[in-house]
């Protein structure tokens, strides 16, 4: 069983928030859903707002807290990303954080204020120049999480990194750079 098998089926018992419908988070819910997760999804826009995205959620079975006072019922047991949940003894995560605790190959993250998608890609193409498999995502616009499963402990994964996605983070890369 993989980390991530363990960590999902450590959720099968809890109820998760989910902050936001975008583009990131999308797969994390679809990933979620899929294990049977129980999913409630907070966001500011309201149904025709979110457009296809709102259809395809509903269609998976998810729970929706929609519109202005979106963030006012955060009392799941596992949120991915607010802090005011925090205060209400939830547990705080991201997509990104719970990818850097599953991911079995070494991770090498890149940030900083100016070049970091210029940068993660020389890296990436680097590595591959070199023989490497190579996993190229994050804040460049790829989430890995989904694709944790088919990447193995010899591979590397390049990530770019946002000052949003690294707050709050308890895992550390294998490797860091920061650009200027």
């Amino acid at each position: 069983m993989t980390a991530l098998e363990q960590y999902l089926g450590g959720l099968s018992d809890k109820r998760v928030g989910v902050i936001g419908a975008g583009v990131s988070n999308m797969p994390l819910i679809r990933m979620l859903r899929a294990a049977g997760v129980r999913v409630t999804v907070h966001d500011k826009k309201e149904p025709t707002e979110l457009g296809d995205g709102y259809a395809t959620l509903a269609t998976l079975g998810v729970d929706f807290v929609l519109g202005p006072h979106y963030l006012d019922a955060l009392d799941e047991d596992v949120i991915f990303r607010t802090p005011k949940a925090r205060a209400n003894g939830s547990e705080i995560t991201s997509e990104m954080e719970l990818f850097f605790a599953v991911c079995p190959c070494p991770i090498i993250g890149i940030t900083g204020s100016d070049g970091k998608t210029t940068t993660t890609t020389l890296v990436s193409e680097i590595l591959k120049h070199a023989g490497y498999t190579v996993h190229l995502g994050g804040n460049i616009g790829t989430p890995l999480l989904p694709r944790v499963d088919t990447m193995t402990e010899n591979d590397l994964a390049v990530v770019e990194l946002s000052s949003f996605q690294l707050m709050g983070m308890k895992h550390s890369p294998h490797i860091a750079a920061i650009t200027n």
